[in-house]
């Protein structure tokens, strides 16, 4: 009886698992037991992966001899990309390609240059092998994305160069999930958000923000806005830099704008002067009036009439004398252009590189219940604010290198303002002609504004001896990257996205460096542990089993 009990357990065992196998495959799951939860991706990621219409296909130019480092992000962006196959229910694959593995010199320099094209710029990789030979090498550390016929290149390699390259390789891998979902959602949206670009009051023409404008065209519909009224059926706004005041009627139609869910992001310039005359012996800078400084007061912050200088300084070209029958061209430090690389850890600019601004003003903070006030781009350790109105003049290149003079570090230019924010007219008639019946006084969802203290962040500027126009992507005397674009981008993209798909940039992964001392040190000790210790411990055991086994036998 005993017998078939047992018999019968180890059958409905046998049963069970065969069961569990049958219907396994129709069960998922994935544990992420990583501290930093590097192989988790955001729910906004996952629901655009799961949603997607038709097949995404990824070619990733990342590939061939690499060094450690380039072969860390490498591993992050499989990884990254295994987890999207995985969720998109087979609708995206992907593979890596190296454009270097061409025979035909020809067909690669044609290869390379149809990546550059697709915006993947190429970068150099240096490495020093074991026996100290050095080797040079062109690697597109960038992914092509194709959609039904569309087309993006997505540039993998990012983040703040005042880092260790390390650190950047790192800010790059905790950037990749977003900056290739980001893309997908870019080729694969049916419908676009609406941007208005306010004009009006003397604001940046749009000659002055092509660069910025063209970028926002490929996500978004993008229109130009003089009449405020009409500001409902947009998502987002953009203010910047105005110049004359604001009439009554149309601050009212913003302020109604955001009280009805709107979001709006101001580059605000609150001092004005004759920059041509700077060279000439020096101008005088006073402030604007542009009767919206009550508006963003009550939402909660205060372009303040002064301007920030700061010793982490672009530079500036200026005629000092002349050098035989030409003039005589110098690149000096100029205070008042300054390189922002200082952010708070807030997606929208968090592992940015550098953002280059002009003539910046300082914001301040007031009091302004329910809302949420996050400062985003700071000054340097070494900055200064000086109160307007003032001259602004060359001399003030002498007192870049005084150290005690910049002592206001961290100054905030850019503010995030989140909440449900009180209407400038609730206690106010609304301008003549308009209904009070209209009135909104607060909001009535969550609304999102941003204010900056500089509106030449996104402003293109003129040669004046090529004529041509320059990006705002490139600083050209100091031959460096910049982060103005990117940081509009990712401003835009958090006002408007309902989803959260840029949470996906707040993704941390920790840096475990090796101790290089302690390698060196203890190298010999630790091989010797590793294959030494395992070799003894088999001959110990092999000694035991005869020495035993001899036992046994002998009697």
């Amino acid at each position: 009886m005993r017998k078939w009990e047992d018999l019968l357990s180890f059958s409905a065992v046998v049963l069970f698992f065969i069961l569990l196998n049958i219907h396994s495959d129709q069960l998922f799951f994935r544990w992420d037991l990583t501290e930093e939860k590097r192989f988790s991706i955001n729910p906004a990621t996952e629901r655009l992966l799961n949603n997607l219409p038709d097949e995404v296909k990824i070619d990733v130019f990342l590939d061939g001899p690499l060094n450690a480092e380039f072969e860390h992000l490498k591993q992050a962006i499989q990884e990254t990309l295994d987890e999207f196959k995985i969720q998109s229910n087979g609708k995206l694959d992907f593979r890596f390609v190296d454009p270097n593995d061409f025979a035909d010199p020809r067909q690669k320099r044609a290869f390379q240059q149809s990546i550059i094209n697709k915006g993947i710029p190429q970068t150099t990789l240096f490495d020093v092998s074991a026996n100290g030979e050095q080797t040079q090498r062109l690697i597109y550390p960038g992914a092509l994305i194709s959609y039904k016929g569309k087309q993006k290149g997505v540039l993998l390699l990012k983040g703040n160069s005042a880092r260790s390259s390390q650190e950047q390789i790192n800010q790059s891998i905790e950037g990749v999930e977003f900056e290739l979902a980001s893309a997908i959602k870019e080729l694969s949206q049916t419908q676009s958000k609406k941007i208005a670009i306010i004009q009006g009051h003397d604001e940046l023409t749009p000659m002055e923000m092509t660069e910025a404008i063209n970028a926002l065209k490929k996500k978004y519909y993008v229109a130009e806005v003089n009449d405020m009224s009409t500001l409902n059926q947009f998502d987002g706004i953009i203010v910047a830099q105005p110049k004359k005041k604001f009439p009554n009627r149309d601050k009212y139609y913003i302020d109604q704008y955001l009280m009805n869910g709107g979001n709006a992001m101001f580059l605000m310039d609150r001092v004005q002067m004759n920059k041509d005359s700077i060279p000439l012996g020096g101008t005088y800078a006073f402030g604007y009036d542009l009767n919206i400084e009550d508006l963003l007061f009550r939402l909660g912050v205060r372009p303040n009439i002064d301007l920030i200088q700061d010793q982490q300084a672009g530079l500036i070209e200026i005629v000092a004398g002349n050098f035989g029958d030409k003039a005589n061209l110098k690149k000096l430090p100029w205070p008042y252009f300054m390189y922002l690389n200082t952010f708070s850890e807030h997606p929208i600019v968090r592992n940015m590189n550098v953002v280059y601004g002009k003539f910046v003003s300082s914001l301040d903070t007031v009091k302004s219940k329910g809302i949420k006030k996050t400062p985003l781009v700071y000054t340097s350790n070494y900055s200064r604010a000086r109160k307007m109105p003032n001259i602004i003049s060359l001399d003030e290149i002498k007192e870049v290198n005084q150290k005690e003079l910049f002592n206001a570090p961290h100054i905030p230019v850019a503010y995030l303002l989140e909440g449900k924010f009180q209407s400038l007219y609730a206690n106010r008639f609304p301008p003549k002609g308009i209904p009070k019946s209209s009135l909104i006084k607060s909001s009535k969802k969550e609304t999102k504004v941003i204010v900056m203290g500089d509106a030449d962040i996104i402003k293109n500027e003129i040669n004046p001896i090529t004529g041509k126009m320059e990006s705002i992507e490139f600083d050209r005397f100091q031959n460096q990257s910049l982060s103005n674009l990117d940081f509009l981008m990712n401003a835009m993209d958090y006002l408007t996205d309902e989803e959260g798909l840029i949470l996906a940039r707040n993704k941390k992964v920790t840096i475990r460096p090796l101790d290089s001392f302690k390698i060196r040190e203890e190298k010999t000790m630790w091989q010797w542990l590793n294959v030494g210790v395992p070799v003894m411990i088999t001959i110990l055991l092999g000694i035991g089993f005869i020495y035993q086994r001899r036992r046994k036998y002998n009697k």
